[in-house]
């Protein structure tokens, strides 16, 4: 999970429903002859990856990067062709294109690979069935935390309503979806509520929690554990093992409420003439040794069991790397939030400049 994943309902409000119709594949289609342009986070994927995928399939690749969630949105959806091919998007962002129209259905008979994929990973909740996407990065949200300095924490008001001792030592994530989630949760709503009652109760313990906090944070917060200066912080499981990496008593735990089950994936473009290649590239990542490389450096569970099982020694020093699949489906997938997308928006921008 990279950080910046505001609802996307906000850029497809007026978009209309999806296409199960793909297009026609010619299985003897020269890859040489079709160039691929993939965008995906910076850091996301191996420097090499452009060579090494044209070395063995044959296609060329150009890849680009996205900040964002917003910033790619902004891109496939400004009408006409994007000249994107591949683009990776968290899971209720490709929900929200697929409603729109803008992306192809995933032809199984072109990413044989796919069989890699753990059964749950067809489970998830915004494409169950991986129809029009499929998952490269998997994983759920918690709280890291200096086990050195505090107790495990067992609950999300661990964050929001911290003992004397932790008040102006914790942070929390500023991105809409999970600057909500803690609240959510100890509130015993769902991450995809749209009701706006429960939201208004979201707002407020929000709001109350704020003068306890060091800081909204979505990408330092494990420096600040490490550093001492913060305690406890929400965060993503695999953001906390950057901090583990430099302090072994940095730990992860997931609140007693229970959590979100977050996912990166890979949609092919409906405007794409490479559909072909596309399909290619997402067999080649699909490769055990091609995914692993994902779990052994950026330390994110990818939903690939034969990779899984080769970086299984992980665990030892990163144990929410041994997270099961099954473990990881406790959490509730999140899913695009359709017309409500606007309230969270405006509950995000109230909480985070009162």
């Amino acid at each position: 999970m990279v950080a910046g994943a505001a609802a996307a309902a906000v850029v497809l409000s007026a978009c209309g429903g999806g296409s199960t119709e793909g297009a026609d594949l010619n299985p003897d289609a020269d890859l040489t002859q079709q160039s691929l342009t993939v965008s995906n986070w910076a850091g996301y994927y191996p420097e090499d990856l452009a060579a090494q995928f044209q070395s063995a399939v044959g296609a060329p690749m150009t890849i680009t990067n996205h900040a964002t969630n917003e910033e790619i949105m902004a891109k496939l959806t400004a009408g006409g062709d994007s000249g994107i091919d591949v683009a990776f998007v968290s899971g209720q962002f490709a929900q929200a294109l697929n409603e729109a129209g803008l992306v192809e259905p995933i032809n199984p008979e072109f990413v044989p690979n796919l069989t890699n994929l753990y059964p749950e990973a067809q489970e998830l909740s915004y494409d169950p069935g991986n129809k029009f996407s499929v998952p490269y990065a998997w994983g759920t949200t918690g709280i890291c935390y200096r086990s050195d300095l505090v107790d495990e924490p067992t609950s999300w008001n661990d964050i929001l309503e911290p003992s004397e001792e932790n008040k102006g030592k914790v942070t929390a994530l500023a991105t809409e979806r999970w600057l909500m989630l803690p609240a959510q949760k100890a509130l015993g709503f769902s991450a995809n509520t749209t009701d706006e009652a429960e939201m208004e109760q979201v707002k407020e313990k929000l709001i109350a929690a704020k003068p306890g906090l060091l800081a909204y944070d979505d990408t330092t917060f494990y420096s600040r554990l490490v550093s001492g200066e913060a305690t406890m912080v929400v965060a993503w499981d695999g953001w906390c093992n950057y901090g583990t990496a430099e302090n072994p008593d940095i730990k992860f735990v997931v609140p007693q409420e229970g959590s979100d089950l977050w996912a990166d994936t890979m949609v092919v473009l409906k405007t794409s003439k490479n559909k072909e290649a596309a399909h290619a590239f997402i067999n080649y990542i699909l490769d055990p040794a091609n995914h692993a490389w994902v779990a052994e450096n950026i330390l994110y569970k990818v939903p690939n069991a034969p990779a899984m099982e080769a970086v299984a020694g992980l665990a030892a020093d990163y144990p929410n790397m041994g997270l099961t699949p099954a473990d990881l489906l406790k959490g509730e997938s999140l899913v695009d939030l359709g017309e409500a997308g606007p309230l969270y928006t405006e509950i995000a921008t109230e909480v985070t400049s009162s």
